[in-house]
Protein backbone atom coordinates (compact mmCIF):
# COMPACT_ATOMS: atom_id res chain seq x y z
CA UNK A 1 0.00 0.00 0.00
CA UNK A 2 1.36 3.31 -1.06
CA UNK A 3 0.67 5.45 2.18
CA UNK A 4 0.21 9.70 1.10
CA UNK A 5 0.22 12.90 3.19
CA UNK A 6 -2.17 13.03 5.92
CA UNK A 7 -4.96 15.37 3.12
CA UNK A 8 -5.03 12.31 0.94
CA UNK A 9 -6.69 8.47 0.80
CA UNK A 10 -4.29 5.88 0.79
CA UNK A 11 -3.73 4.45 -3.39
CA UNK A 12 -4.45 0.75 -3.25
CA UNK A 13 -5.11 0.09 -6.78
CA UNK A 14 -5.18 1.50 -10.30
CA UNK A 15 -7.83 1.45 -13.19
CA UNK A 16 -6.86 1.41 -16.36
CA UNK A 17 -8.77 4.29 -18.93
CA UNK A 18 -7.99 1.82 -21.92
CA UNK A 19 -8.72 2.14 -25.44
CA UNK A 20 -12.62 2.00 -25.72
CA UNK A 21 -15.57 1.46 -23.01
CA UNK A 22 -17.90 0.16 -26.60
CA UNK A 23 -18.13 -3.49 -25.69
CA UNK A 24 -18.33 -4.46 -28.86
CA UNK A 25 -14.66 -2.83 -29.78
CA UNK A 26 -12.99 -4.63 -26.49
CA UNK A 27 -14.10 -8.35 -27.48
CA UNK A 28 -13.03 -7.22 -30.90
CA UNK A 29 -9.28 -6.01 -29.47
CA UNK A 30 -8.96 -8.67 -27.02
CA UNK A 31 -9.31 -11.13 -30.57
CA UNK A 32 -7.14 -8.95 -32.27
CA UNK A 33 -4.31 -8.98 -29.00
CA UNK A 34 -4.56 -12.45 -28.75
CA UNK A 35 -3.62 -13.35 -32.16
CA UNK A 36 -1.04 -10.79 -31.43
CA UNK A 37 -0.22 -12.73 -28.94
CA UNK A 38 -0.46 -16.23 -29.74
CA UNK A 39 1.77 -15.32 -32.96
CA UNK A 40 3.86 -13.90 -30.83
CA UNK A 41 4.72 -17.13 -28.53
CA UNK A 42 4.40 -19.43 -30.99
CA UNK A 43 6.92 -17.75 -32.75
CA UNK A 44 9.35 -16.68 -30.43
CA UNK A 45 9.23 -20.30 -28.84
CA UNK A 46 9.53 -21.48 -31.80
CA UNK A 47 12.78 -19.73 -32.73
CA UNK A 48 14.48 -20.58 -29.43
CA UNK A 49 13.13 -24.92 -30.14
CA UNK A 50 14.96 -24.40 -33.96
CA UNK A 51 18.18 -22.88 -32.68
CA UNK A 52 18.30 -25.69 -29.86
CA UNK A 53 17.74 -28.52 -32.20
CA UNK A 54 19.85 -27.38 -35.45
CA UNK A 55 23.53 -28.00 -34.76
CA UNK A 56 24.31 -25.73 -37.62
CA UNK A 57 22.43 -22.72 -36.06
CA UNK A 58 24.85 -23.47 -32.49
CA UNK A 59 26.77 -19.98 -33.21
CA UNK A 60 27.58 -16.49 -31.17
CA UNK A 61 25.07 -14.79 -33.49
CA UNK A 62 21.75 -17.15 -32.62
CA UNK A 63 22.71 -17.67 -28.95
CA UNK A 64 21.90 -13.47 -29.13
CA UNK A 65 18.74 -14.43 -31.38
CA UNK A 66 17.58 -17.28 -29.18
CA UNK A 67 17.57 -14.74 -26.60
CA UNK A 68 15.95 -11.92 -27.85
CA UNK A 69 13.60 -14.20 -28.87
CA UNK A 70 13.22 -15.32 -25.01
CA UNK A 71 13.37 -11.11 -24.06
CA UNK A 72 10.76 -11.10 -26.76
CA UNK A 73 8.07 -13.37 -24.76
CA UNK A 74 8.46 -11.81 -21.09
CA UNK A 75 8.26 -8.53 -22.74
CA UNK A 76 4.91 -9.16 -24.27
CA UNK A 77 3.55 -11.45 -21.51
CA UNK A 78 4.17 -9.02 -18.85
CA UNK A 79 1.61 -6.29 -20.78
CA UNK A 80 -0.54 -8.37 -23.04
CA UNK A 81 -1.28 -11.35 -20.04
CA UNK A 82 -3.20 -7.94 -18.13
CA UNK A 83 -4.00 -6.30 -20.78
CA UNK A 84 -6.16 -9.17 -22.39
CA UNK A 85 -7.41 -9.95 -18.81
CA UNK A 86 -8.77 -6.14 -18.24
CA UNK A 87 -10.33 -6.21 -22.13
CA UNK A 88 -12.94 -8.28 -20.64
CA UNK A 89 -13.02 -7.74 -17.40
CA UNK A 90 -15.69 -4.58 -16.01
CA UNK A 91 -13.62 -3.05 -13.61
CA UNK A 92 -9.84 -2.94 -15.45
CA UNK A 93 -7.88 -2.73 -12.02
CA UNK A 94 -4.47 -3.37 -11.44
CA UNK A 95 -3.16 -3.38 -7.63
CA UNK A 96 -0.38 -1.28 -6.50
CA UNK A 97 2.30 -3.31 -6.49
CA UNK A 98 1.07 -5.09 -9.36
CA UNK A 99 1.44 -1.93 -11.33
CA UNK A 100 5.37 -1.55 -9.61
CA UNK A 101 6.28 -4.57 -10.97
CA UNK A 102 4.57 -4.57 -14.48
CA UNK A 103 6.08 -1.33 -14.99
CA UNK A 104 9.86 -2.34 -13.27
CA UNK A 105 9.68 -5.88 -16.02
CA UNK A 106 8.20 -3.37 -18.81
CA UNK A 107 11.26 -0.66 -18.59
CA UNK A 108 13.49 -3.67 -17.15
CA UNK A 109 13.05 -5.77 -20.24
CA UNK A 110 13.22 -3.00 -23.22
CA UNK A 111 16.40 -1.76 -21.47
CA UNK A 112 17.79 -5.11 -22.14
CA UNK A 113 16.80 -5.73 -25.67
CA UNK A 114 18.55 -2.40 -26.14
CA UNK A 115 21.85 -3.37 -24.49
CA UNK A 116 21.11 -7.37 -26.65
CA UNK A 117 21.19 -5.52 -29.86
CA UNK A 118 23.56 -3.00 -29.27
CA UNK A 119 25.80 -6.87 -28.54
CA UNK A 120 24.39 -8.48 -31.24
CA UNK A 121 25.78 -5.36 -33.72
CA UNK A 122 29.15 -5.98 -31.94
CA UNK A 123 28.61 -9.49 -33.16
CA UNK A 124 28.04 -8.61 -36.51
CA UNK A 125 30.78 -6.17 -36.76
CA UNK A 126 33.51 -8.98 -35.28
CA UNK A 127 32.07 -11.21 -38.08
CA UNK A 128 32.81 -9.30 -40.93
CA UNK A 129 35.53 -6.87 -40.70
CA UNK A 130 37.68 -9.41 -38.22
CA UNK A 131 36.36 -12.51 -39.39
CA UNK A 132 39.61 -14.93 -38.68
CA UNK A 133 39.54 -13.90 -35.08
CA UNK A 134 35.89 -14.16 -34.69
CA UNK A 135 36.34 -17.33 -32.48
CA UNK A 136 38.75 -15.61 -30.24
CA UNK A 137 36.51 -12.04 -30.17
CA UNK A 138 33.15 -13.11 -29.88
CA UNK A 139 34.18 -16.70 -27.46
CA UNK A 140 31.06 -18.50 -25.63
CA UNK A 141 32.29 -16.82 -22.55
CA UNK A 142 32.06 -13.29 -23.97
CA UNK A 143 28.30 -14.27 -25.14
CA UNK A 144 27.72 -15.31 -21.63
CA UNK A 145 28.74 -12.22 -20.27
CA UNK A 146 27.30 -9.59 -22.93
CA UNK A 147 24.01 -11.66 -22.36
CA UNK A 148 24.02 -11.53 -18.45
CA UNK A 149 25.24 -8.05 -18.45
CA UNK A 150 22.86 -6.77 -20.63
CA UNK A 151 20.04 -8.63 -18.09
CA UNK A 152 21.76 -6.60 -15.42
CA UNK A 153 22.03 -2.91 -16.33
CA UNK A 154 18.26 -3.43 -17.77
CA UNK A 155 17.05 -4.24 -14.58
CA UNK A 156 19.03 -1.46 -12.45
CA UNK A 157 18.27 0.78 -14.97
CA UNK A 158 14.16 -0.09 -14.28
CA UNK A 159 14.79 -0.42 -10.84
CA UNK A 160 16.29 2.96 -10.43
CA UNK A 161 13.22 4.38 -11.95
CA UNK A 162 11.08 2.20 -10.06
CA UNK A 163 12.14 3.00 -6.45
CA UNK A 164 11.91 6.85 -7.42
CA UNK A 165 8.60 6.76 -8.86
CA UNK A 166 6.80 4.60 -6.11
CA UNK A 167 8.27 7.00 -3.06
CA UNK A 168 5.44 9.86 -5.07
CA UNK A 169 2.26 10.63 -3.46
CA UNK A 170 -0.65 9.53 -6.11
CA UNK A 171 -3.33 11.75 -5.39
CA UNK A 172 -4.84 13.21 -8.77
CA UNK A 173 -6.92 10.17 -9.55
CA UNK A 174 -5.95 6.28 -9.48
CA UNK A 175 -6.91 6.33 -13.25
CA UNK A 176 -4.15 5.65 -15.35
CA UNK A 177 -4.80 6.82 -19.24
CA UNK A 178 -2.87 3.87 -20.80
CA UNK A 179 -3.04 0.16 -21.70
CA UNK A 180 -0.24 -0.70 -18.58
CA UNK A 181 1.70 1.22 -16.10
CA UNK A 182 3.59 3.76 -18.12
CA UNK A 183 6.03 5.85 -16.25
CA UNK A 184 4.90 8.60 -17.88
CA UNK A 185 1.32 8.23 -17.14
CA UNK A 186 1.96 7.42 -13.73
CA UNK A 187 3.79 10.56 -13.18
CA UNK A 188 1.03 12.74 -14.06
CA UNK A 189 -0.97 11.59 -11.33
CA UNK A 190 1.44 12.79 -9.15
CA UNK A 191 0.59 15.59 -6.48
CA UNK A 192 4.27 15.34 -5.53
CA UNK A 193 7.19 16.63 -7.10
CA UNK A 194 8.51 15.21 -10.33
CA UNK A 195 11.15 16.97 -10.78
CA UNK A 196 13.87 14.31 -9.81
CA UNK A 197 12.02 11.74 -12.00
CA UNK A 198 11.82 13.97 -14.96
CA UNK A 199 15.91 14.21 -14.62
CA UNK A 200 15.86 10.48 -14.41
CA UNK A 201 14.15 10.05 -17.70
CA UNK A 202 16.17 12.75 -19.70
CA UNK A 203 19.30 12.08 -18.31
CA UNK A 204 19.89 7.86 -17.36
CA UNK A 205 16.86 6.33 -20.00
CA UNK A 206 18.31 9.20 -22.54
CA UNK A 207 21.85 7.87 -21.96
CA UNK A 208 21.08 4.02 -22.31
CA UNK A 209 18.81 4.70 -25.44
CA UNK A 210 22.15 6.81 -26.86
CA UNK A 211 24.91 4.54 -25.51
CA UNK A 212 23.20 1.86 -26.97
CA UNK A 213 22.09 2.98 -30.32
CA UNK A 214 25.29 4.84 -30.56
CA UNK A 215 27.12 1.80 -30.60
CA UNK A 216 25.35 0.12 -32.94
CA UNK A 217 25.18 2.95 -35.53
CA UNK A 218 29.47 2.63 -34.84
CA UNK A 219 29.20 -0.77 -35.43
CA UNK A 220 27.04 -0.73 -38.79
CA UNK A 221 29.84 2.09 -40.24
CA UNK A 222 33.03 0.18 -39.68
CA UNK A 223 30.65 -2.74 -41.42
CA UNK A 224 29.86 -0.60 -44.52
CA UNK A 225 33.48 0.64 -44.80
CA UNK A 226 34.22 -2.96 -45.24
CA UNK A 227 31.76 -3.84 -47.22
CA UNK A 228 32.58 -1.21 -49.48
CA UNK A 229 36.11 -2.34 -49.91
CA UNK A 230 34.94 -6.25 -51.09
CA UNK A 231 35.71 -6.68 -54.46
CA UNK A 232 32.49 -8.11 -56.34
CA UNK A 233 28.72 -7.12 -55.77
CA UNK A 234 28.22 -11.21 -54.79
CA UNK A 235 30.39 -10.31 -51.92
CA UNK A 236 29.63 -7.31 -50.98
CA UNK A 237 25.51 -8.54 -50.98
CA UNK A 238 26.47 -11.51 -49.06
CA UNK A 239 28.15 -10.15 -46.55
CA UNK A 240 25.63 -7.47 -46.39
CA UNK A 241 22.59 -9.90 -46.05
CA UNK A 242 24.02 -11.33 -42.67
CA UNK A 243 23.07 -7.94 -41.23
CA UNK A 244 19.86 -7.23 -42.91
CA UNK A 245 17.77 -8.74 -40.20
CA UNK A 246 19.76 -7.34 -37.34
CA UNK A 247 19.38 -3.86 -38.85
CA UNK A 248 15.68 -3.93 -39.46
CA UNK A 249 15.01 -5.06 -35.96
CA UNK A 250 17.36 -2.26 -34.45
CA UNK A 251 15.84 0.36 -36.64
CA UNK A 252 11.88 -0.57 -35.66
CA UNK A 253 12.59 -0.88 -31.93
CA UNK A 254 14.62 2.04 -31.69
CA UNK A 255 12.56 4.14 -33.56
CA UNK A 256 9.33 3.12 -31.58
CA UNK A 257 10.80 4.08 -28.63
CA UNK A 258 12.40 7.54 -29.77
CA UNK A 259 8.91 8.43 -31.11
CA UNK A 260 7.16 7.56 -27.52
CA UNK A 261 9.86 8.59 -25.05
CA UNK A 262 11.46 11.54 -26.50
CA UNK A 263 9.26 13.53 -28.82
CA UNK A 264 8.85 17.18 -27.54
CA UNK A 265 6.17 17.18 -24.81
CA UNK A 266 4.33 19.87 -27.08
CA UNK A 267 3.35 17.32 -29.37
CA UNK A 268 1.54 15.33 -26.74
CA UNK A 269 -1.76 16.37 -23.94
CA UNK A 270 -4.66 16.12 -27.47
CA UNK A 271 -7.13 12.91 -26.82
CA UNK A 272 -6.07 12.11 -30.43
CA UNK A 273 -2.23 12.01 -29.45
CA UNK A 274 -2.97 10.13 -26.57
CA UNK A 275 -4.84 7.15 -28.65
CA UNK A 276 -1.97 7.55 -30.82
CA UNK A 277 0.45 7.01 -27.79
CA UNK A 278 -1.48 3.99 -26.61
CA UNK A 279 -1.66 2.48 -30.42
CA UNK A 280 1.95 3.16 -30.34
CA UNK A 281 2.47 1.43 -27.06
CA UNK A 282 0.50 -1.42 -28.33
CA UNK A 283 2.95 -1.93 -31.59
CA UNK A 284 6.14 -1.49 -29.24
CA UNK A 285 5.13 -4.18 -26.42
CA UNK A 286 3.27 -6.55 -28.59
CA UNK A 287 3.52 -6.53 -32.52
CA UNK A 288 7.64 -5.62 -32.50
CA UNK A 289 8.23 -9.05 -30.02
CA UNK A 290 5.84 -10.43 -33.10
CA UNK A 291 7.90 -9.18 -35.81
CA UNK A 292 11.16 -10.05 -34.53
CA UNK A 293 11.12 -13.57 -35.48
CA UNK A 294 9.20 -13.29 -38.70
CA UNK A 295 11.89 -10.65 -39.87
CA UNK A 296 14.77 -13.73 -39.19
CA UNK A 297 13.34 -15.95 -40.48
CA UNK A 298 12.08 -14.40 -43.65
CA UNK A 299 15.13 -12.74 -44.12
CA UNK A 300 17.30 -14.99 -42.86
CA UNK A 301 18.86 -18.45 -45.53
CA UNK A 302 20.47 -20.16 -42.70
CA UNK A 303 17.47 -20.25 -40.22
CA UNK A 304 15.10 -20.84 -43.84
CA UNK A 305 17.81 -24.02 -44.37
CA UNK A 306 17.25 -25.37 -40.46
CA UNK A 307 13.55 -24.65 -40.43
CA UNK A 308 13.28 -26.87 -43.72
CA UNK A 309 15.74 -29.46 -42.42
CA UNK A 310 13.40 -29.91 -39.25
CA UNK A 311 10.43 -30.52 -41.33
CA UNK A 312 12.32 -32.93 -43.55
CA UNK A 313 13.60 -34.58 -40.12
CA UNK A 314 10.18 -34.88 -38.59
CA UNK A 315 8.37 -35.63 -41.86
CA UNK A 316 10.88 -38.80 -42.57
CA UNK A 317 10.12 -40.00 -38.94
CA UNK A 318 5.97 -39.63 -39.23
CA UNK A 319 6.87 -41.73 -42.62
CA UNK A 320 8.85 -44.51 -41.03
Amino acid sequence: MKWTSANYTPINEFLFVGLTNNPLLQIILFLVFLTFYFTTLVGNLGMIALIMVSPRLHTPMYFFLSNLSLLDVCFSSVVASKSLVNLLAERKSISFIGCAMQMYFVIGLGSTECFLLAAMAYDRYVAICKPLLYPVLVSPRLCIFLVVGSYVLGLLHSLLHTVFTFRLSFCQSNEINHLYCDITALLSLSCTDIYINELLIFYVAGFVEAITLLSVLVSYVYILANIVRIGSAAGRLKAFSTCTSHLTAVTIFHGAILILHFRPKASSGSSVQDVGDKILSVFYTIVIPLLNPLIYSLRNKEVKDALGGFQRKVYNKIMS
